[in-house]
């Protein structure tokens, strides 16, 4: 126990605090404001609070818990809301009202609510357990089977396991190790900044489906990979990493909303109970953990939500789910980290951001990753970090520690945003190092076809960009037929495949069997289209046939109508060019007839 010496905003320095380690979780003045010990000097301990400090005074008193900051992990935590250091934001509501009061704390997960616990039939009365090893399972939701697990760092002989109907705090089981018992309870607690250990980690070989094409044909990410969403104000960062809580084909949603504006998670929280899951037809937040520490709440407890979310996410991974964590956005994590460095005098790095800010974000990025759990099962966790560089400025520190780590950038950019395109990625500025991991994935479920054209694709938006820049010097009118053809196809991939409405019922989300459907059909208008202009059809002529229409109109298809809809597309685009072929054809016949007369 020791006494406020000083206070600076968010940051305490309390002495008499021998004994306590980095770390630590302490309780600060009367109200017993949560903190955590970050610097520590002889017996003077420097205390980073996680709520508002308005009124506290020297003198007061800190206690210590002894216990690092950690999480509460059981069933009951999906669906839930939490702000930063996993306090229940409902339950905290109806505690304070609308604005959370200083020291009121909540339990993360319901202690009265009662589960029906299944035990492992492989799990026998004095058998040796292990850390991590599975015990039984809970089902928490239709879809979700909540496994139980030894806690890390407990093993030995098991007694007391038995199936049954208990709350998160009964005890279920006990484990002995050298005389010593440990309870074993269906909930368990795990500290936020170690990360949880696995026995060992594979190469990211499968795509996380996203439905968004130009993420899924362009720039892929793998389950257990890492992706970051640089781009300027409104250029749809937070829309994006909407989309991919909507549609991304993870078992586990968890969305930290760090240092964002309050309306936007407004939006989450409105939305997300009543979509429905493409997967189950049950509401989308069954599957969802929110972390909600926006921009009003206080600086400190941006960083401790990051942690929050990436242990929960580690947890349900050991369960072997794939996760996906989105963190919107790292560059407000990276602020707060900039501001508690400045109140700690520190000697400040580039842009005023602290010299470790690199290795902290990598430390983040470093704990995805495809594994096999301590219980022996398959899981990932998938980081999409959405970054705010200050007027889209992507050379600075945030940006740049960022990209060093991840192996996924979407670049968005605020022309394409304003030209109303959307998402915004910008497709010549965007990259995926991904390709080569997932071509096996691709071509066995796709075929070998379906990598070329992602190629062809990519190949004829690099060619149409230098087109263009030709285009603004002299005019179409000046290019040869078989360039402006190259423009007419690149406008069609960019304007029929890659934009895409976050908004529409249908074009919300592409299947990979219709983006392979949309993208084949372009790129054989395509070739026929070069094949009629070496024949003598004009590029104007080519540019007004009728099919175009038809293919603007492939988002508008319904998945179960896909298959029927392409054999016909198809049909009639080769039908229209035969036509236009043979006309062209008799032209030249009627020439050379009134040439020989």
């Amino acid at each position: 126990m020791g006494n406020i010496e000083r206070i600076s905003g968010p940051l305490v320095v309390a002495k008499g605090m021998l004994g306590t380690r980095m770390y630590d979780v302490v309780k600060v003045g009367e109200e017993g404001l949560i903190g955590e010990i970050i610097q520590l000097r002889n017996e003077r301990a420097v205390i980073q609070v996680y709520e508002d400090t308005t009124g506290l005074q020297p003198g007061e008193e800190v206690k210590s818990t002894n216990l690092p900051l950690s999480v509460e992990l059981g069933p009951g935590i999906l669906g839930n809301i939490y702000d930063g250091i996993q306090r229940p934001l409902e339950v905290l509501r109806e505690k304070s009202g609308t604005f959370i009061g200083k020291g009121i704390n909540a339990d993360a997960i319901d202690r009265k609510k009662k589960w029906k616990f299944v035990a492992d039939n492989s799990v026998k009365e004095g058998s040796s357990v292990r850390q991590g090893q599975i015990l039984g399972h809970v089902q928490e939701t239709e879809y979700i089977k909540h496994y139980i697990m030894v806690p890390i760092g407990i093993n030995g002989k098991i007694s007391g396991l038995k199936d049954g109907t208990y709350t998160v705090g009964d005890v279920i089981a006990r484990v002995e190790e050298k005389g010593k018992k440990t309870e074993i309870r269906l909930s368990q607690r795990r500290s936020v900044r170690k990360p949880a250990p696995f026995s060992r980690k594979f190469r990211a070989a499968v795509p996380l489906i996203t439905g968004q094409r130009v993420i899924d044909m362009l720039f892929p990410v793998a389950k257990g990979g890492t992706a970051a969403a640089p781009g300027p104000f409104g250029s749809g960062k937070t829309v994006i990493q909407h989309q991919l809580a909507k549609w991304s084909d993870a078992d586990i949603i968890v969305y930290v909303g760090c240092g964002e504006r309050g309306n936007e998670m407004t939006e989450v929280l409105d939305e997300f109970p009543s979509l429905k899951d493409p997967k189950t037809g049950r509401p989308l937040i069954e599957r969802t953990i929110l972390i909600a520490n926006t921009s009003n709440m206080p600086v400190a407890a941006r960083e401790a939500s990051v942690y929050t979310g990436i242990t929960i996410a580690e947890y349900f991974r050991d369960m072997g789910y794939s996760v996906a964590i989105l963190a919107d956005s790292t560059s407000r994590w990276a602020e707060a980290m900039r501001e508690l460095s400045a109140r700690l005098e520190e000697m400040p790095g580039e842009e005023g951001y602290p010299a470790y800010l690199p290795k902290r974000l990598a430390e983040y990025y470093e704990r995805s990753g495809t594994v096999e759990s301590l219980a022996g099962k398959t899981g990932s966790v998938t980081i999409v970090g959405a970054v705010s560089p200050p007027g889209g400025d992507l050379s600075e520190p945030v940006s740049q520690g960022t990209l060093r780590v991840v192996k996924t950038f979407w670049a968005l950019d605020a022309a394409l945003a304003s030209s109303r395109h959307f998402p915004s990625i910008n497709w010549l500025t965007s990259y995926s190092l991904y390709h080569n991991d997932l071509e096996e994935w691709y071509i066995k479920n796709f075929g070998e076809q379906f990598v070329e054209n992602r190629k062809e694709l990519m190949r004829i938006l690099q060619k149409e960009a230098e087109l263009k820049d030709i285009v603004q010097l002299v005019g179409a009118e000046a290019l040869p037929s078989e360039e402006r053809v190259t423009l007419e196809v690149g406008r069609m991939i960019r304007e029929d495949f890659l934009r895409q409405s976050a908004f529409d019922e249908v074009d919300a989300y592409t299947s990979m069997k219709k983006q392979e459907f949309m993208v084949s059909s372009i790129l054989l208008f395509g070739r026929l289209a070069h094949d009629a202009v070496s024949a003598g059809a004009g590029a104007d002529r080519i540019a007004s046939m009728k099919v175009r229409e038809q293919i603007a109109r492939m988002k508008e298809i319904k998945e179960k109508e896909m298959e029927e809809a392409s054999k016909k597309l198809k049909h009639e685009i080769e039908s229209e060019f035969s036509s236009l072929l043979k006309e062209y054809r008799q032209e030249g016949k009627e020439l050379l007839s009134e040439n020989g007369r």
